[in-house]
Protein backbone atom coordinates (compact mmCIF):
# COMPACT_ATOMS: atom_id res chain seq x y z
CA UNK A 1 0.00 0.00 0.00
CA UNK A 2 1.50 3.57 -0.67
CA UNK A 3 2.43 6.20 1.72
CA UNK A 4 0.24 9.18 2.26
CA UNK A 5 0.50 11.87 -0.41
CA UNK A 6 0.58 15.72 0.17
CA UNK A 7 -1.19 17.12 -2.33
CA UNK A 8 0.46 21.16 -2.13
CA UNK A 9 -2.29 24.00 -2.85
CA UNK A 10 -1.23 27.18 -4.34
CA UNK A 11 -3.58 28.78 -7.33
CA UNK A 12 -5.43 25.59 -7.70
CA UNK A 13 -8.17 26.40 -4.75
CA UNK A 14 -10.72 23.72 -6.02
CA UNK A 15 -11.27 20.18 -5.90
CA UNK A 16 -12.29 19.74 -9.30
CA UNK A 17 -10.95 19.08 -12.55
CA UNK A 18 -7.56 19.06 -10.21
CA UNK A 19 -4.83 16.70 -11.92
CA UNK A 20 -2.18 16.16 -8.82
CA UNK A 21 -5.65 15.71 -6.36
CA UNK A 22 -6.76 12.79 -8.94
CA UNK A 23 -3.37 11.53 -9.02
CA UNK A 24 -2.76 11.37 -5.04
CA UNK A 25 -6.56 9.41 -5.53
CA UNK A 26 -5.12 7.05 -7.94
CA UNK A 27 -2.07 6.29 -5.95
CA UNK A 28 -4.09 5.22 -3.42
CA UNK A 29 -3.69 5.97 0.84
CA UNK A 30 -4.37 8.65 2.76
CA UNK A 31 -3.96 12.53 1.46
CA UNK A 32 -3.24 14.99 3.06
CA UNK A 33 -4.00 18.90 1.34
CA UNK A 34 -1.33 21.46 2.68
CA UNK A 35 -1.03 25.05 1.87
CA UNK A 36 2.00 27.11 3.01
CA UNK A 37 1.93 30.65 2.88
CA UNK A 38 5.17 32.16 1.77
CA UNK A 39 5.38 35.70 0.45
CA UNK A 40 8.79 36.17 0.31
CA UNK A 41 9.03 33.26 -1.90
CA UNK A 42 7.16 35.12 -4.38
CA UNK A 43 10.01 37.54 -5.26
CA UNK A 44 9.32 41.24 -6.19
CA UNK A 45 5.57 40.28 -6.22
CA UNK A 46 4.13 39.02 -3.25
CA UNK A 47 0.29 39.45 -3.19
CA UNK A 48 -1.36 42.51 -2.68
CA UNK A 49 -3.94 43.32 -0.36
CA UNK A 50 -6.73 42.30 -2.40
CA UNK A 51 -5.34 39.01 -3.49
CA UNK A 52 -4.30 38.28 0.48
CA UNK A 53 -8.21 39.05 1.34
CA UNK A 54 -9.22 36.75 -1.90
CA UNK A 55 -6.98 34.21 -0.64
CA UNK A 56 -8.10 34.08 2.80
CA UNK A 57 -11.75 33.43 1.76
CA UNK A 58 -11.17 30.83 -0.69
CA UNK A 59 -8.51 28.87 1.73
CA UNK A 60 -12.01 29.15 3.90
CA UNK A 61 -14.20 27.73 1.12
CA UNK A 62 -11.39 25.12 0.21
CA UNK A 63 -11.38 23.71 3.76
CA UNK A 64 -14.97 23.81 4.05
CA UNK A 65 -15.10 21.52 1.07
CA UNK A 66 -12.36 19.45 2.02
CA UNK A 67 -14.23 18.57 5.41
CA UNK A 68 -17.50 17.76 3.76
CA UNK A 69 -15.70 14.75 2.09
CA UNK A 70 -13.48 13.30 5.22
CA UNK A 71 -10.62 15.80 5.07
CA UNK A 72 -9.26 19.13 6.00
CA UNK A 73 -6.58 21.95 4.91
CA UNK A 74 -3.37 21.76 6.76
CA UNK A 75 -2.22 25.40 7.29
CA UNK A 76 1.83 26.30 7.43
CA UNK A 77 3.89 29.19 6.80
CA UNK A 78 6.91 29.18 4.79
CA UNK A 79 9.33 28.30 3.50
CA UNK A 80 7.41 25.67 1.31
CA UNK A 81 9.91 22.97 1.36
CA UNK A 82 10.68 23.06 5.18
CA UNK A 83 6.85 23.27 5.75
CA UNK A 84 6.58 20.23 3.21
CA UNK A 85 8.96 17.88 5.04
CA UNK A 86 7.43 18.83 8.51
CA UNK A 87 4.08 17.77 7.85
CA UNK A 88 6.09 14.80 5.67
CA UNK A 89 7.86 13.53 8.59
CA UNK A 90 4.50 13.98 10.41
CA UNK A 91 2.67 11.80 8.63
CA UNK A 92 4.95 9.02 7.15
CA UNK A 93 3.51 11.20 3.45
CA UNK A 94 6.12 9.35 0.80
CA UNK A 95 4.89 11.31 -2.18
CA UNK A 96 3.82 15.34 -2.47
CA UNK A 97 1.84 16.31 -5.91
CA UNK A 98 1.00 19.75 -6.99
CA UNK A 99 0.12 21.91 -10.23
CA UNK A 100 2.33 23.91 -11.90
CA UNK A 101 2.69 27.78 -11.65
CA UNK A 102 4.08 29.52 -14.07
CA UNK A 103 6.06 32.49 -13.23
CA UNK A 104 9.69 32.81 -12.95
CA UNK A 105 10.16 32.42 -9.61
CA UNK A 106 7.78 30.05 -8.68
CA UNK A 107 8.97 27.51 -11.23
CA UNK A 108 12.67 27.80 -10.17
CA UNK A 109 11.37 27.63 -6.32
CA UNK A 110 9.01 24.16 -7.80
CA UNK A 111 12.38 22.40 -9.41
CA UNK A 112 14.18 23.16 -6.33
CA UNK A 113 11.93 21.49 -4.50
CA UNK A 114 11.19 18.97 -6.28
CA UNK A 115 15.31 17.92 -6.41
CA UNK A 116 15.19 18.29 -2.62
CA UNK A 117 12.39 16.26 -2.14
CA UNK A 118 13.49 13.85 -4.45
CA UNK A 119 16.75 13.67 -2.11
CA UNK A 120 14.91 13.03 0.74
CA UNK A 121 13.36 9.98 -0.54
CA UNK A 122 9.95 11.72 -1.15
CA UNK A 123 8.06 11.48 -4.55
CA UNK A 124 7.63 15.05 -6.25
CA UNK A 125 4.99 15.08 -9.41
CA UNK A 126 3.92 18.37 -11.06
CA UNK A 127 1.14 18.45 -12.95
CA UNK A 128 -1.00 20.95 -15.43
CA UNK A 129 -4.41 22.73 -15.13
CA UNK A 130 -3.92 26.24 -14.95
CA UNK A 131 -3.85 26.34 -18.78
CA UNK A 132 -5.58 25.18 -21.75
CA UNK A 133 -2.09 24.45 -23.43
CA UNK A 134 1.61 24.40 -21.76
CA UNK A 135 3.83 27.41 -22.42
CA UNK A 136 6.27 26.09 -25.19
CA UNK A 137 3.55 23.49 -26.04
CA UNK A 138 2.02 26.21 -29.12
CA UNK A 139 5.48 27.98 -31.47
CA UNK A 140 5.92 29.73 -34.22
CA UNK A 141 7.04 28.09 -37.36
CA UNK A 142 10.38 29.12 -36.91
CA UNK A 143 10.37 27.37 -33.23
CA UNK A 144 9.85 30.83 -31.08
CA UNK A 145 7.19 32.43 -28.85
CA UNK A 146 3.73 33.70 -30.53
CA UNK A 147 3.70 37.83 -30.20
CA UNK A 148 0.65 38.32 -31.92
CA UNK A 149 -2.89 36.96 -30.56
CA UNK A 150 -4.59 36.18 -33.36
CA UNK A 151 -1.70 33.07 -34.67
CA UNK A 152 -1.76 32.10 -31.45
CA UNK A 153 -5.13 31.50 -31.44
CA UNK A 154 -5.64 30.16 -34.41
CA UNK A 155 -2.88 28.01 -33.09
CA UNK A 156 -4.66 26.52 -30.13
CA UNK A 157 -7.84 26.21 -32.30
CA UNK A 158 -6.04 23.63 -34.65
CA UNK A 159 -4.40 21.95 -31.95
CA UNK A 160 -5.67 18.60 -29.93
CA UNK A 161 -9.15 19.03 -28.41
CA UNK A 162 -9.66 20.48 -24.93
CA UNK A 163 -10.46 17.35 -22.99
CA UNK A 164 -13.29 17.29 -20.67
CA UNK A 165 -13.01 18.45 -16.86
CA UNK A 166 -12.17 15.90 -14.22
CA UNK A 167 -15.13 15.03 -12.27
CA UNK A 168 -15.19 16.47 -8.31
CA UNK A 169 -13.73 13.35 -5.08
CA UNK A 170 -16.58 12.53 -3.41
CA UNK A 171 -14.66 11.59 -0.13
CA UNK A 172 -10.26 11.45 0.41
CA UNK A 173 -8.70 9.07 2.71
CA UNK A 174 -7.70 11.05 6.04
CA UNK A 175 -4.31 9.88 7.61
CA UNK A 176 -4.71 7.86 10.73
CA UNK A 177 -3.31 11.22 13.01
CA UNK A 178 -3.69 15.05 11.51
CA UNK A 179 -0.76 16.57 11.68
CA UNK A 180 -0.97 20.28 13.45
CA UNK A 181 -1.78 23.25 11.69
CA UNK A 182 -2.07 26.79 11.82
CA UNK A 183 -5.50 28.59 12.26
CA UNK A 184 -6.23 30.70 9.55
CA UNK A 185 -6.57 34.14 11.05
CA UNK A 186 -2.87 33.44 12.02
CA UNK A 187 -1.41 33.97 8.26
CA UNK A 188 -2.51 37.38 9.07
CA UNK A 189 -4.05 37.73 5.45
CA UNK A 190 -6.98 39.47 6.04
CA UNK A 191 -7.07 43.24 5.94
CA UNK A 192 -9.30 45.30 8.09
CA UNK A 193 -11.96 48.43 7.40
CA UNK A 194 -13.89 49.41 4.97
CA UNK A 195 -11.90 47.97 2.32
CA UNK A 196 -12.62 44.53 3.17
CA UNK A 197 -16.43 45.36 3.36
CA UNK A 198 -16.24 46.46 0.12
CA UNK A 199 -15.03 43.46 -1.39
CA UNK A 200 -17.15 41.20 0.58
CA UNK A 201 -19.77 43.20 -0.62
CA UNK A 202 -18.94 42.45 -4.60
CA UNK A 203 -17.52 39.16 -4.56
CA UNK A 204 -17.93 35.37 -3.23
CA UNK A 205 -14.64 33.80 -3.31
CA UNK A 206 -14.38 29.43 -3.41
CA UNK A 207 -15.23 26.77 -5.81
CA UNK A 208 -18.88 27.14 -5.36
CA UNK A 209 -18.78 30.94 -5.68
CA UNK A 210 -16.50 30.34 -9.31
CA UNK A 211 -19.66 27.70 -10.29
CA UNK A 212 -22.22 30.08 -9.79
CA UNK A 213 -20.61 33.22 -11.43
CA UNK A 214 -19.67 30.82 -14.54
CA UNK A 215 -23.72 29.74 -14.75
CA UNK A 216 -24.50 32.91 -14.25
CA UNK A 217 -22.87 34.50 -17.41
CA UNK A 218 -23.74 31.77 -19.62
CA UNK A 219 -27.10 31.69 -18.21
CA UNK A 220 -27.52 35.86 -18.36
CA UNK A 221 -24.60 37.19 -20.57
CA UNK A 222 -22.94 34.85 -22.72
CA UNK A 223 -25.52 35.14 -25.62
CA UNK A 224 -25.01 38.67 -25.56
CA UNK A 225 -21.28 39.17 -24.38
CA UNK A 226 -19.73 41.00 -27.47
CA UNK A 227 -22.29 43.65 -27.44
CA UNK A 228 -22.38 44.37 -23.70
CA UNK A 229 -18.58 43.63 -22.56
CA UNK A 230 -17.92 47.06 -23.03
CA UNK A 231 -20.77 48.49 -21.05
CA UNK A 232 -18.56 49.99 -17.45
CA UNK A 233 -21.39 47.73 -15.48
CA UNK A 234 -19.69 44.93 -15.92
CA UNK A 235 -22.65 43.08 -16.24
CA UNK A 236 -22.04 42.35 -19.66
CA UNK A 237 -19.11 40.04 -18.33
CA UNK A 238 -18.15 36.92 -16.87
CA UNK A 239 -16.01 38.26 -13.36
CA UNK A 240 -14.53 34.71 -13.78
CA UNK A 241 -10.96 36.44 -13.25
CA UNK A 242 -10.05 36.38 -9.75
CA UNK A 243 -11.98 32.69 -9.86
CA UNK A 244 -9.54 31.40 -12.89
CA UNK A 245 -6.60 33.14 -11.10
CA UNK A 246 -6.73 31.65 -7.90
CA UNK A 247 -7.59 28.13 -9.65
CA UNK A 248 -11.05 28.04 -8.03
CA UNK A 249 -12.22 27.21 -11.64
CA UNK A 250 -10.19 25.64 -14.25
CA UNK A 251 -9.96 27.04 -17.89
CA UNK A 252 -10.56 23.83 -18.84
CA UNK A 253 -13.51 23.73 -17.01
CA UNK A 254 -14.56 27.09 -18.32
CA UNK A 255 -14.13 26.39 -21.68
CA UNK A 256 -15.98 23.37 -21.98
CA UNK A 257 -18.78 24.68 -20.08
CA UNK A 258 -19.08 27.50 -22.59
CA UNK A 259 -18.68 25.68 -26.28
CA UNK A 260 -21.92 23.62 -24.29
CA UNK A 261 -23.37 26.21 -23.80
CA UNK A 262 -23.33 27.57 -27.56
CA UNK A 263 -24.47 23.50 -28.67
CA UNK A 264 -22.34 22.75 -30.71
CA UNK A 265 -21.34 26.27 -32.85
CA UNK A 266 -17.85 26.34 -33.58
CA UNK A 267 -15.50 28.17 -31.00
CA UNK A 268 -14.15 30.59 -33.35
CA UNK A 269 -16.74 32.73 -33.35
CA UNK A 270 -17.05 33.22 -29.05
CA UNK A 271 -15.77 36.26 -28.54
CA UNK A 272 -15.62 35.14 -24.63
CA UNK A 273 -13.47 32.02 -25.37
CA UNK A 274 -10.72 34.38 -27.38
CA UNK A 275 -10.60 36.59 -23.87
CA UNK A 276 -10.40 33.22 -22.28
CA UNK A 277 -7.23 32.28 -24.46
CA UNK A 278 -5.95 36.32 -24.16
CA UNK A 279 -4.89 34.88 -20.75
CA UNK A 280 -3.41 31.86 -22.06
CA UNK A 281 -1.46 34.39 -24.52
CA UNK A 282 -0.37 36.49 -21.49
CA UNK A 283 0.86 33.52 -19.59
CA UNK A 284 3.22 31.81 -22.67
CA UNK A 285 4.57 35.24 -22.99
CA UNK A 286 6.07 35.38 -18.94
CA UNK A 287 7.54 32.26 -19.88
CA UNK A 288 9.35 32.68 -22.53
CA UNK A 289 10.13 36.83 -21.77
CA UNK A 290 10.48 36.34 -17.78
CA UNK A 291 11.71 40.10 -17.87
CA UNK A 292 7.96 41.03 -18.98
CA UNK A 293 6.91 42.54 -15.61
CA UNK A 294 9.64 45.25 -15.42
CA UNK A 295 10.90 45.86 -18.84
CA UNK A 296 9.28 46.68 -21.74
CA UNK A 297 9.27 43.88 -24.74
CA UNK A 298 10.06 46.96 -27.56
CA UNK A 299 13.49 48.23 -27.17
CA UNK A 300 12.42 51.60 -28.72
CA UNK A 301 10.46 52.24 -25.28
CA UNK A 302 13.60 51.43 -23.00
CA UNK A 303 13.98 55.05 -22.70
CA UNK A 304 11.08 56.30 -22.88
CA UNK A 305 10.93 59.83 -21.33
CA UNK A 306 7.86 58.84 -18.80
CA UNK A 307 6.91 61.72 -15.90
CA UNK A 308 7.91 62.31 -12.69
CA UNK A 309 4.42 63.06 -11.37
CA UNK A 310 3.84 62.18 -7.77
CA UNK A 311 0.35 64.37 -7.43
CA UNK A 312 -1.04 63.31 -10.95
CA UNK A 313 -0.52 59.62 -10.17
CA UNK A 314 -2.19 60.04 -6.75
CA UNK A 315 -5.10 62.32 -8.52
CA UNK A 316 -5.61 59.30 -11.16
CA UNK A 317 -5.16 56.46 -8.10
CA UNK A 318 -7.95 58.15 -6.15
CA UNK A 319 -10.30 59.48 -8.74
CA UNK A 320 -9.32 62.93 -8.86
CA UNK A 321 -8.79 63.33 -12.47
CA UNK A 322 -11.79 65.73 -13.53
CA UNK A 323 -12.62 62.93 -16.10
CA UNK A 324 -15.80 61.34 -14.78
CA UNK A 325 -15.30 58.02 -16.78
CA UNK A 326 -11.70 57.78 -15.49
CA UNK A 327 -12.68 59.09 -11.71
CA UNK A 328 -15.79 56.69 -11.40
CA UNK A 329 -13.30 53.43 -12.94
CA UNK A 330 -11.07 54.00 -10.14
CA UNK A 331 -13.17 54.54 -7.15
CA UNK A 332 -14.96 51.49 -8.18
CA UNK A 333 -11.86 49.44 -8.33
CA UNK A 334 -10.87 50.99 -5.07
CA UNK A 335 -14.08 50.12 -3.88
CA UNK A 336 -14.78 46.46 -5.54
CA UNK A 337 -11.36 45.29 -6.41
CA UNK A 338 -12.36 45.01 -9.87
CA UNK A 339 -13.25 46.71 -13.15
CA UNK A 340 -14.00 45.28 -16.41
CA UNK A 341 -11.24 45.26 -19.45
CA UNK A 342 -12.97 48.19 -21.27
CA UNK A 343 -12.51 50.40 -18.05
CA UNK A 344 -8.93 49.26 -17.51
CA UNK A 345 -7.92 49.85 -20.95
CA UNK A 346 -9.49 54.12 -20.62
CA UNK A 347 -7.94 54.44 -17.16
CA UNK A 348 -4.47 52.75 -18.36
CA UNK A 349 -4.21 54.97 -21.77
CA UNK A 350 -4.96 58.14 -19.25
CA UNK A 351 -2.48 57.04 -17.03
CA UNK A 352 0.39 56.24 -19.59
CA UNK A 353 -0.93 58.44 -22.43
CA UNK A 354 -2.57 61.50 -20.89
CA UNK A 355 -0.09 61.90 -17.61
CA UNK A 356 2.87 60.49 -18.94
CA UNK A 357 2.93 58.30 -16.33
CA UNK A 358 4.92 54.37 -16.91
CA UNK A 359 2.98 51.47 -16.83
CA UNK A 360 5.04 50.41 -14.17
CA UNK A 361 3.65 53.05 -11.97
CA UNK A 362 -0.14 51.61 -13.09
CA UNK A 363 1.25 47.70 -12.65
CA UNK A 364 2.26 48.44 -8.91
CA UNK A 365 -0.74 49.92 -8.26
CA UNK A 366 -3.52 47.38 -10.12
CA UNK A 367 -1.43 44.57 -8.23
CA UNK A 368 -2.35 46.13 -4.77
CA UNK A 369 -5.61 46.83 -5.42
CA UNK A 370 -7.22 44.15 -7.77
CA UNK A 371 -8.74 40.60 -6.49
CA UNK A 372 -7.96 39.11 -9.70
CA UNK A 373 -3.97 40.50 -9.88
CA UNK A 374 -2.52 37.95 -12.10
CA UNK A 375 1.28 38.69 -12.92
CA UNK A 376 0.98 37.47 -16.69
CA UNK A 377 -1.66 39.63 -16.91
CA UNK A 378 -0.96 42.57 -14.80
CA UNK A 379 1.93 43.33 -17.20
CA UNK A 380 0.93 42.13 -20.54
CA UNK A 381 -2.06 44.66 -20.00
CA UNK A 382 -0.24 47.40 -18.99
CA UNK A 383 2.49 46.95 -21.72
CA UNK A 384 -0.10 46.59 -24.37
CA UNK A 385 -2.17 49.37 -23.61
CA UNK A 386 1.44 51.70 -23.33
CA UNK A 387 2.45 50.04 -26.66
CA UNK A 388 5.76 48.37 -25.62
CA UNK A 389 4.21 44.81 -25.27
CA UNK A 390 3.43 42.03 -27.60
CA UNK A 391 0.46 42.76 -30.26
CA UNK A 392 0.28 46.13 -28.34
CA UNK A 393 -1.86 48.82 -29.19
CA UNK A 394 0.17 51.33 -30.84
CA UNK A 395 1.35 53.89 -28.74
CA UNK A 396 -0.25 56.93 -30.51
CA UNK A 397 -3.47 54.89 -29.97
CA UNK A 398 -4.95 57.42 -27.34
CA UNK A 399 -8.58 56.74 -25.65
CA UNK A 400 -10.09 60.52 -25.16
CA UNK A 401 -11.32 59.78 -21.62
CA UNK A 402 -14.74 62.10 -22.32
CA UNK A 403 -15.50 59.98 -26.00
CA UNK A 404 -15.05 56.81 -24.24
CA UNK A 405 -17.52 57.77 -21.11
CA UNK A 406 -20.28 59.37 -23.88
CA UNK A 407 -19.82 55.94 -26.23
CA UNK A 408 -19.91 53.19 -23.61
CA UNK A 409 -22.06 54.84 -20.19
CA UNK A 410 -24.36 57.19 -22.79
CA UNK A 411 -26.67 57.91 -19.97
CA UNK A 412 -24.26 58.74 -17.53
CA UNK A 413 -25.62 55.94 -15.38
CA UNK A 414 -22.09 54.60 -14.48
CA UNK A 415 -20.16 57.37 -13.38
CA UNK A 416 -23.06 58.77 -11.72
CA UNK A 417 -23.31 56.06 -9.37
CA UNK A 418 -19.19 56.36 -8.55
CA UNK A 419 -19.13 60.21 -9.01
CA UNK A 420 -22.24 61.33 -7.25
CA UNK A 421 -20.55 65.12 -7.08
CA UNK A 422 -21.92 65.49 -10.83
CA UNK A 423 -24.62 63.22 -10.78
CA UNK A 424 -27.39 65.99 -11.18
CA UNK A 425 -25.73 67.05 -14.36
CA UNK A 426 -27.63 66.33 -17.68
CA UNK A 427 -26.42 63.66 -19.92
CA UNK A 428 -24.60 66.81 -22.47
CA UNK A 429 -22.18 67.20 -19.82
CA UNK A 430 -22.08 64.42 -17.58
CA UNK A 431 -18.63 63.17 -18.77
CA UNK A 432 -17.31 66.52 -19.55
CA UNK A 433 -18.46 68.61 -16.61
CA UNK A 434 -15.91 71.64 -18.12
CA UNK A 435 -17.87 72.01 -21.05
CA UNK A 436 -21.24 72.97 -18.89
CA UNK A 437 -22.24 76.73 -18.84
CA UNK A 438 -21.32 78.61 -15.43
CA UNK A 439 -25.46 78.48 -14.57
CA UNK A 440 -25.66 74.83 -15.43
CA UNK A 441 -22.90 73.73 -13.08
CA UNK A 442 -24.49 76.62 -10.59
CA UNK A 443 -27.74 74.43 -11.28
CA UNK A 444 -26.34 70.88 -10.42
CA UNK A 445 -24.37 72.17 -6.92
CA UNK A 446 -21.34 72.06 -8.32
CA UNK A 447 -18.32 74.10 -8.55
CA UNK A 448 -14.84 72.87 -10.60
CA UNK A 449 -11.84 73.06 -8.25
CA UNK A 450 -13.86 72.85 -5.15
CA UNK A 451 -16.70 70.07 -5.02
CA UNK A 452 -15.41 68.12 -8.06
CA UNK A 453 -11.75 68.42 -9.91
CA UNK A 454 -11.49 70.75 -12.60
CA UNK A 455 -9.26 68.54 -15.40
CA UNK A 456 -5.69 68.14 -14.43
CA UNK A 457 -4.46 68.04 -17.79
CA UNK A 458 -6.12 69.32 -21.43
CA UNK A 459 -6.80 66.05 -23.42
CA UNK A 460 -5.34 67.44 -26.82
CA UNK A 461 -2.38 69.58 -25.13
CA UNK A 462 -1.35 65.67 -23.13
CA UNK A 463 -1.94 63.99 -26.91
CA UNK A 464 0.11 66.73 -28.45
CA UNK A 465 2.81 66.16 -25.82
CA UNK A 466 2.77 62.30 -25.90
CA UNK A 467 2.98 62.29 -29.68
CA UNK A 468 6.24 64.03 -29.41
CA UNK A 469 7.65 62.04 -27.07
CA UNK A 470 6.91 58.61 -28.91
CA UNK A 471 8.47 60.35 -32.01
CA UNK A 472 11.44 61.43 -29.60
CA UNK A 473 11.84 57.98 -28.30
CA UNK A 474 11.77 56.60 -31.76
CA UNK A 475 14.69 59.06 -32.85
CA UNK A 476 16.73 57.85 -29.95
CA UNK A 477 16.93 54.31 -31.11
Amino acid sequence: MSGATIVWFRQDLRLADHEALAWALDRGGPVVPVFAWAPDEEGAWPPGAASRWWLHRSLEALDASLRVRGSRLILRRGPSLAALRAVAAETGASAVAWQRRYEPVARARDAKTAAALSLDGIEAQDFDGALLVEPHALRTREGGAYKVFTPFWRALLAGPRIPDPLSSPRKLEAPPKWPSSLELADLELMPAGARAEGWASAWTPGEAGAGAALRRFLDEAHEHYESRRDRPSGEGTSRLSPHLHFGEISPRQAWVAALRARRGKANVEDPWLRQLVWREFSQHLLADFESLPDEPLRAEFAEFPWSEDPAGLAAWQEGRTGYPIVDAAMRELATTGWISNRLRMIVASFLVKDLMISWREGERIFWESLVDADLANNAASWQWVAGCGADASPFFRIFNPAKQGEKFDPEGSYVRRWVPEIASLENRFVHAPWTAPAATLAAASIELGRTYPAPIVDHAVARQAAMEALSEARRGR
